[in-house]
Order: C-alpha cells, then structure tokens, then sequence
C-alpha cells in the first residue's frame, strides 16, 4: 500500500473543527498530527517582520528564500519555529489570520508549502488539516473528510478558543474576520476551498466534539480494518 493511502486528510473551513478533530484522531490512532495552516501563518508572520507586503511577490520571494521554517508535527500539536525562536502562540493570534490568507493565495508560497508538507507525509501515518490537503496535497489520501458547520457557530468557536489561548478580540471582530476569510479562500484562483470529490462531508453544527470524532473513526474503521 502506498504511504499515501496511509493519509487522513481533513479540509473545511475556519472554525469547523478541522484542528480539533485532526488532534483527536491523531491521539486516537497514534498517528502524527500535521496543521498545515499554521504553516501558511508562520510565512505571514516572517512577511510581518521583514515589513513585505503579503500580496508582493518578489517581496514573499525574499522572504521564503531567507525563511528558516522548521515544523515539528506530533500526536497532540504542530509546534513552529521561525529559526530557533517558536512562534506557536504568536502564529495564532487574530492580526496574522487575514494576512495568512492572503500569503496562501500567492502560488509561489503554496509550492513552498505543499512541497514540505509532502515530504512530512511521505512516511505514512499522517492526520493533515487544512484547506486543500485532499484536493491538492494529498489527493490520494485514504480517507478525506470536509468539515463545516454554521458560520455562527464557527465565529462562536473561534471566540472561545481565542479567549482560551488568552488572546483579546471581539465576536465581532472574530466573525468579520472569518466572513473575510470564507470569501478569500473560496474564490481565490489557486487552490479554492472545495470539497475533494471522495470527501466525506460533515457538518459539525450542534454536535458534540466526542461525537464528530466518533463518527469519523466509525468511517474509519469501515475503510481500514486496522489503521
């Protein structure tokens, strides 16, 4: 069986999940867990801090060829590093999320990008979330899944794992920036936010996080025998 068979791949949305979900079946099956979103956050924030424009290409060229991007994937998180300094909590808070959609949308980052991302899961045995995993990265994953639910609910969630992480933002501000997202990553020419077409799609409104993941294990299990 090839390693990429040995892939789970969960796409959707901000806020539908994708994170925790991918963190649980990653625990669950003893697989390495990859967030590739935070991935595209860490080039924004290396864009920050070199004062480029996140729409100038020859700007974003500068920064991916002097970038030192270091990703450690394990069962529970995806820890980040621009050179030696960890940028985990940093990559997360609310200023880098509209910037690292528009670094996304730039073709010379997603090669980058989908070029590491491929090589981390060359061994197998991988659990990636993102935006395109199943239709680009991965797109002979195993099992694809596409998460959503309600923008409402999604807003909702993000509010409360920011507030968590202890980071000030408003609702409002929290779902002015996903409307934003949703319609940038949806319509953009290069990798649009879509369904892979052997995904299996769930809609995580009013459900439980234990019952989401339980029912992707069910499916799971129903495609391999012994993951």
């Amino acid at each position: 069986m090839a390693n990429e068979e040995k892939i789970i791949t969960i796409d959707g949305p901000a806020g539908a999940g994708k994170s925790t979900m991918a963190r649980g079946l990653a625990n669950h099956l003893r697989w390495t867990y990859l967030d590739t979103g935070a991935m595209y956050r860490a080039v924004a924030l290396a864009a920050e801090k070199a004062g480029k424009d996140v729409s100038d290409e020859p700007g974003l060229t500068e920064v991916l060829t002097e970038l030192d991007l270091r990703v450690k994937p394990g069962l529970s998180t995806t820890r980040i590093f621009l050179g030696e300094l960890e940028v985990t909590a940093e990559i997360r808070e609310p200023r880098i999320s509209g910037l690292a959609s528009a670094v996304s949308a730039q073709a010379i980052v997603r090669r980058a990008m989908v070029d590491l991302q491929r090589k981390i899961g060359e061994t197998g045995r991988v659990v990636a979330e993102g935006r395109d995993m199943g239709t680009v990265v991965f797109p002979g994953a195993g099992v694809k899944f596409f998460l959503e639910a309600s923008p409402q609910e999604r807003a909702r969630r993000r509010y409360e794992e920011l507030l968590g992480d202890g980071v000030k933002v408003s609702l409002e501000q929290v779902t002015n920036d996903m409307i934003a997202r949703d319609q940038a990553d949806s319509t953009r020419a290069l990798s649009p936010l879509r369904p892979a077409e052997d995904a299996i799609i769930i809609d995580s409104t009013g459900l439980g996080v234990e019952e989401v993941k339980n029912r992707m294990v069910h499916l799971i299990h129903q495609k391999w025998e012994t993951p």
